[in-house]
């Protein structure tokens, strides 16, 4: 069973910087970490869930949110089964719990999907 750990959030002034990291594991079947999309998710009370990012399995694309673009990074070590978002010019109302995805495809359909235990991103003076 895939598992993925996010890192710890936390309180953040406006305008400052914070590094999230999900560490992936439980590979199993010789389906590793590489073949993976990653993405990060936020969910804002009272609000659904919305897509943040995304890095292609591969690594070379990524898709942004338009509240995200130029202010967030996602990146990903495969190395180290591990995907970041560098979150800079936070603004207030980027608070919210942060869900690190991955997700399987083949066939052309999706085939197996995780969520991490999410995270609380808090931005206030």
């Amino acid at each position: 069973q895939v598992q993925l750990v996010e890192s710890r959030g936390g309180l953040v002034q406006p305008g400052g910087s914070l590094r999230l990291s999900c560490a992936a594991s439980g590979f199993t079947s010789g389906v590793i970490f590489s073949k993976y999309y990653m993405s990060w998710y936020r969910q804002a009370p009272g609000k659904e869930r919305e897509l943040v990012a995304t890095i292609a399995s591969g690594g070379g694309t990524t898709t942004y949110a338009d509240s995200a673009k130029g202010r967030f990074t996602i990146s990903r070590d495969n190395a180290k089964d591990t995907v970041y978002l560098q979150m800079n010019s936070l603004k207030v109302e980027d608070t919210a719990v942060y869900y690190c995805n991955a997700a399987l495809y083949g066939f052309g359909s999706l085939l197996h999907t995780y969520w991490g235990q999410g995270t609380q991103v808090t931005v206030s003076s």
